[in-house]
């Protein structure tokens, strides 16, 4: 179903943004979509016992590795389940939101509010310098600017970061988890003790049934494969969205409708697009408007398209392969005065 364009009367009412998001209201993309995700839900718990499941039959062997892939893929998922509902996307209320999104930090060893957190401070100035925490990050460089403030070895990184990005994906996973430790412990969230027991839960529970069931050497391998590859896809879910598109300087403004679609980019690529990312390649949609639910993304697509061009707005979107490239071509562009420099 294609949601209808804009009504003629919005062009008298208010901001550009206000006149579409009565559009989305119309069309009913801002509603709830309860059976959406009590399907998804339920289906990632059941995938997730059958690895389990699996895990514990295949008992000490090499044949674990195909396991901790399919662990990787399911915990991601379980994550983009935990991003929708610190969106309040899934339910009315902000408790019940929490209650699901605390529920899937305890599978993803992830700390839901220290999450949430920074991640709404993304999406309030996405791409803008000293502002954006996804743009903050030591060892890359997403402007010239912030090339030339680099030192020592994140210096060095920064020169080579095109061909080190993915790589570095590698690790991923585990600084999420790192940094959801060090909130916890300086107590930079609210919810000190829950955060610290689920944390605490998730790390033993995770570490005792890999060690009881596989022997040391393939324990240690699988937690490598597993982390890793989580920490790759959870990188190339997000990656695409915002690397490579315009850096707001400090004090530049704009409107929130300009703000949140130049500096974002969709992936196109259908369903199957739709799954991998975790609906996250409706970039441009999900910024304009994060509470509105996963599956309303796709619908919402052609209006929110339809209307930047209306109003002459870039509207930036590519293929999955084409938006890694974009991402590379950035991070070796901001990296070649450090490669040029004495």
């Amino acid at each position: 179903m294609t949601a209808s364009p804009a009504h003629p009367s919005d062009d008298k009412l208010g901001s550009d943004f206000a006149k579409l998001a009565r559009s989305a209201k119309r069309a009913g993309l801002l509603q709830r979509r309860y059976t959406y995700y009590a399907v998804r839900i339920t289906v990632n718990v059941l995938l997730l016992a059958a690895g389990a499941v699996a895990f514990v039959l295949l008992g000490d062997s090499w044949w674990q590795l195909f396991t901790a892939v399919f662990l990787a893929v399911m915990f991601t998922q379980f994550a983009f389940i935990g991003h929708d509902a610190g969106h309040r996307q899934i339910l009315n209320s902000r408790r019940g939101n929490n209650l699901v999104g605390q529920a899937h930090s305890a599978i993803t060893g992830i700390s839901y509010e220290w999450w949430v957190g920074k991640h709404n401070r993304h999406h309030a100035n996405p791409n803008h310098e000293e502002e954006d925490p996804d743009i903050e990050i030591a060892a890359l460089a997403f402007s010239h600017e912030q090339s030339h403030t680099k030192r020592g070895l994140f210096r060095y990184v920064a020169k080579y970061q095109a061909f080190l990005f993915f790589p570095m994906l590698l690790v991923e996973g585990v600084l999420l988890r790192v940094r959801s430790v060090q909130a916890v412990l300086r107590r930079e969230i609210d919810s000190v003790k829950l955060e610290a027991g689920l944390l605490t839960a998730h790390i033993l529970g995770y570490l005792i049934a890999v060690f009881l069931v596989l022997s040391p050497g393939k324990a240690v391998v699988f937690i490598v494969v597993h982390q890793g590859l989580m920490g790759v896809y959870l990188g190339c879910s997000f990656a695409p969205n915002h690397k490579g598109m315009p850096i707001l300087a400090e004090g530049e403004k704009l409107d929130y409708l300009r703000k949140q679609v130049l500096t974002s980019r969709n992936v196109t690529g259908g369903r199957g697009v739709d799954f991998l990312l975790g609906g996250l390649n409706y970039q441009i949609e999900h910024h304009l408007f994060p509470g509105m639910p996963r599956p309303n993304l796709r619908r919402a697509q052609p209006l929110i398209r339809e209307f930047c061009t209306q109003r002459g707005i870039s509207y930036s979107q590519c293929g999955l392969l084409h938006s890694y490239a974009e991402v590379l071509r950035h991070l070796h562009a901001v990296g070649a005065p450090l490669r040029h420099s004495r």
